[in-house]
């Protein structure tokens, strides 16, 4: 059994069997032991299966359900150590900083009085209660490894469905042919499934998904065809700087130096990294390629079909970095070769700049206020004259800008156009903030355009209504080209409240379930729990995450973390700043509900922050435990995950990401909005909570899917009914394939 494919197929509550793996004839009337027993221990773990699936399992040989419960708890986390740092830690202990005072007082004058602990710490009587410690009090330094006791506590159980290689192939088609961005869960998913199945016949228009595929064929060494997603420098460059980084952006390498040396700086002064940090990172930026790598490049570049003058404008945006790349895979060299003629005149054309800029042209003719100049120019590339089209609206005067923009609007991807009529509201209000994050950087907040002023409210509202009705104006054209003989359709309600994702780039994967950014999740008792499991296969060192929330109270604000480990309605188990072995380590938070709405809390912000010097540790799992029915917290050993009771969890990967926001808890609406900001900083401390909002209103002014299906039904003249049985039916089961949700946006 494929593991990795079963792993995929769990993120969108599947189960993948083949038929090949059906070894044992099909029975509908009698179910085999051990079917039932694998149903059982699947119950416990949140989850209950389809009719379709239950007759699939019991075809499968016992070895295979073992892979499956095995697969599952992998992803669960069930076979980490879940333990904190306190033991029944729903009661606090009591420690206070004067605590730690005396503490550190009695281990620098090598006091001989108290209990000393494996760690080399000497703990004085009358300070932390040790009876009530898994670890070090005083380090964080945890002794205690701890399984997870209690099971099945969750009130609602996810049902798995059946996935055949149909659904699979299927899933991945939808991958290859998203309308947008892919995020990392999405990615992970398309890395696995490239390296199994054969690459169906699909029209991909994302450069980061071509990217991807490009780096599988290489692996493979088919670099014939992996040069058929390449159609310009561009492709290329992004392919060079994903395999040295990672990022399937092209993050500027000083953005990379500059995050990467601010991770390291420290809050105490002898813990400081940044100087060092700098020089590796430098270091690890370095570029290095053996023949085989620089052949293939000049292959590449010499095999182009692109005008050159065209190819080098395309490369001078990031010139600098070309430079760079040109000298270490011998490109100049190649060049001098017979039969690399096109890239002899491409290297010519592009070290003398023998060629113009077309931006250049576009910011010197908008300077010049020549408005006729600038939309000609515009109009060549429709996709920049959407991306620029607010400013020049501010710049030019609303009307002559939406005339000239409406001659190529149909050629401008949906995924702009929904876009522009999300953000208008945000853009022209002088109100507001917008929260914008540069590549490779993290969520900022900017005021509005300072040309704003120049408006009266009057002229704003007409701008905001004049590009939202064009924008709905194109989307609903486009709608109704599309013949179908379909009269009813069903919309699930919560659609409605699950905005599209359109310019969200997630760096976390979901293993256990897929959810768009800005979702929202009810909750369904007075106690949600976050927890947060960090150190899976690394060593035992020292390695400092930290689990916080921000409260936002009326007229002041508070955190709990370990700095502080109660609140108001809010309480930490406690601060751990070392791994054990491969295993990991936990931390809780408790959060009441009834507490917090008498204190007239507004929102909870969910945050975790790497401590320690460097990024969040990767594989770290942050999310939040919620159930009608009352989450136990073991009195012996504090461990206080059950995953039945899970309903929302990410894992970070590889980033540059120092401090988090993964949720916020809207008090009054009972409601946890699930949303992805990095933030910079080593504690919560370092959050800009007026930034929170301001993504929040980001999320908010974004069209939901629901939305989005009402349009095509008004557009198509079809029936919205409230019978699942419609010609048309869109539930949250299809909404989890969140690439298959962006065939809505019709180019």
């Amino acid at each position: 059994m494929k593991t990795n494919l079963l792993k995929v197929s769990i993120r969108q509550n599947a189960l993948y069997i083949s038929q090949d793996e059906r070894v044992i004839a099909p029975s509908k009337e009698n179910l085999r032991q051990t079917t039932v027993v694998l149903v059982a221990n699947l119950r416990k773990l949140g989850y209950s299966v389809s009719e379709d699936l239950l007759h699939a399992l019991n075809q499968l040989a016992p070895h295979q359900l073992v892979a499956i419960f095995d697969t599952m708890k992998e992803v669960l986390g069930v076979k980490l150590n879940w333990a904190p740092l306190v033991k029944g830690w729903d009661n606090p202990t009591g420690e206070s900083g004067m605590d730690h005072l005396i503490t550190w007082c009695a281990n620098i004058f090598n006091s001989k009085e108290g209990a000393r602990l494996q760690c080399g710490h000497l703990i004085p009587e009358n300070t932390f209660p040790l009876e009530r410690y898994n670890g070090c009090p005083f380090c964080g330094t945890p002794f205690v490894l701890a399984n997870i006791e209690n099971y099945g506590q969750g009130s609602k159980l996810k049902t798995l469905e059946l996935w055949t290689e149909e659904d699979l192939t299927n899933y991945y088609k939808d991958l290859l042919e998203s309308r947008t961005v892919l995020d990392a869960t999405q990615a992970d998913s398309l890395k696995i499934l490239a390296e199994e199945l054969l690459l169906p016949d699909a029209k991909i228009t994302m450069k980061e998904t071509q990217v991807m595929l490009i780096d599988t064929l290489v692996s493979k060494e088919a670099y014939d065809k992996a040069r058929q997603f390449i159609t310009g420098p561009q492709d290329i460059l992004r392919y060079l700087w994903y395999k040295k980084t990672g990022f399937l952006q092209i993050v500027e390498p000083k953005t990379i130096l500059k995050r990467n040396t601010r991770n390291h700086a420290h809050i105490t002064p002898m813990l400081d990294r940044s100087k060092q940090a700098s020089v590796d990172q430098k270091e690890a930026l370095k570029l290095k390629y053996n023949r085989s790598q620089c052949r293939m490049v000049a292959n590449w570049l010499n095999s182009m079909d692109m005008d050159i003058e065209k190819a080098c404008e395309i490369m001078h945006p990031k010139r600098g970095m070309w430079i760079r790349f040109i000298r270490a895979l011998r490109l100049a060299e190649y060049a001098q070769k017979p039969g690399f003629e096109y890239l002899k005149e491409l290297m010519d054309v592009f070290y003398n700049q023998a060629y113009s800029v077309y931006q250049g042209e576009v910011e010197q003719s908008r300077l010049k206020a020549n408005a006729d100049k600038t939309f000609a120019l515009l109009k060549q590339r429709p996709g920049l004259f959407a991306r620029s089209l607010f400013a020049n609206m501010l710049w030019f005067g609303a009307d002559e800008t939406l005339a000239a923009f409406e001659d190529v609007m149909d050629k401008v991807p949906a995924r702009l156009l929904f876009t522009l009529n999300m953000y208008a509201q945000n853009y022209f209000d002088p109100n507001t903030s917008r929260m914008v994050k540069p590549l490779g950087g993290t969520a900022k907040r900017i005021g509005p355009n300072k040309l704003i002023s120049l408006y009266t409210a009057e002229q704003l509202k007409e701008m905001i209504g004049g590009v939202e009705n064009l924008c709905l104006k194109a989307v609903g054209k486009r709608f109704q080209q599309i013949k179908t003989e379909n009269k009813t359709m069903f919309i699930d309600p919560a659609l409605f409240k699950i905005p599209l994702s359109i310019g969200d780039r997630s760096e976390t994967v979901q293993d256990t379930n897929s959810a768009l950014m800005g979702t929202r999740f009810p909750v369904e008792s007075d106690t949600v729990r976050l927890f947060m499991q960090w150190g899976k296969d690394l060593p035992a060192q020292h390695l400092d995450m930290d689990l916080s929330c921000h409260i936002a109270l009326p007229d002041s604000t508070q955190v709990c973390s370990y700095f502080n480990l109660v609140a108001t309605g809010t309480k930490h188990s406690g601060d751990i700043r070392s791994i054990p072995d491969k295993v990991g380590t936990a931390e809780y938070i408790n959060i009441n509900i009834d507490e917090l709405r008498k204190a007239k809390a507004r929102y909870i912000t969910f945050t975790c922050n790497a401590y320690s010097n460097g990024s969040i540790s990767p594989n770290l799992v942050v999310g939040w435990m919620n159930s009608a029915y009352p989450m136990k917290i073991s009195q012996k050993t504090g461990v206080a995950y059950d995953p039945s009771c899970v309903q929302h969890q990410v894992r970070v990967t590889k980033g540059l990401t120092k401090g988090l926001v993964f949720g916020v808890l809207d008090v009054d609406a009972r409601e946890i909005i699930w949303l992805e900001m990095p933030f910079g900083g080593q504690t919560v401390n370092s959050l800009d909570a007026e930034g929170v909002e301001a993504l929040l209103a980001k999320l908010n002014s974004k069209i939901t899917i629901g939305n989005l299906l009402t349009i095509k039904a008004n557009a198509q003249d079809i029936e919205v009914i409230e019978n699942e049985e419609a010609d048309e039916a869109y539930t949250m089961q299809w909404a989890m394939n969140t690439a298959g949700v962006t065939k809505l946006l019709i180019d």
